[in-house]
């Protein structure tokens, strides 16, 4: 009885598998996302729940370019940037709340995993693989996101290695602060919109 017990205990203490965050992931943004009155803002809530938007970031920079940052640079970066995928990502997935996702393997590679999806819009089949990370505490989080064979971190990495060789750190700062605040601008007028058009149904 006591055995049965702690072997009950410990499973349950145990970290939750890649595929099963990302299927309770997607599960909790689709039930978000078609609630009554769903904006990008309630949806990035649930959202950070599971994808490290931190780590995404970090690795969209590159660990040569963070080294060169000082402290002060790197919690302004990472604060911009975290801003700006929160609004991006809430966004998309307001756009995707009717998809139908099946599951496929999931790969472990150590303190690395992949998760495969395909991702069903109306008539349209979009491949989606999700790379997680083993977090501090064992937990698994999602760090990028690939859609149709084309990553989210290397194509920030991409856009970050021009910006910085144009502009510099203060420039490539000043563009994604100005992109966030676009995005977040067009998530409130979004959200305003639909409780304008709630109102008007009553």
């Amino acid at each position: 009885m006591i055995a049965s017990l702690l072997a009950a205990a410990l499973i349950a203490a145990a970290p939750a598998s890649p595929l099963s965050v990302v299927k309770s992931g997607n599960a909790d943004v689709q039930k978000a996302a078609n609630a009554p009155g769903a904006t990008a803002e309630s949806l990035a809530g649930v959202v950070e729940k599971f994808v490290d938007f931190e780590e995404l970031a970090k690795r969209a920079l590159g660990d040569k370019t963070w080294a060169t940052l000082t402290p002060a640079q790197q919690k302004e970066f990472t604060t911009t940037m975290t801003g700006l995928l929160r609004a991006s990502y809430a966004q998309k997935a307001i756009g995707q709340a009717q998809a139908q996702v099946k599951y496929g393997k999931e790969s472990v590679q150590g303190s690395e995993a992949t998760v495969n999806t395909l991702l069903t819009v109306k008539k349209d089949q979009i491949p989606v693989d999700y790379r997680l990370y083993r977090a501090g505490k064992g937990e698994w989080r999602i760090y990028d996101v690939i859609t149709d064979e084309v990553s989210l971190v290397d194509t920030y990495k991409g856009q970050f290695r021009k910006l910085l060789n144009d502009k510099g750190f203060d420039g490539l700062l000043s563009t994604l602060k100005s992109k966030r605040a676009q995005l977040e601008k067009e998530n409130a007028e979004q959200a305003a919109k639909g409780g304008a058009a709630k109102g008007a149904g009553n």
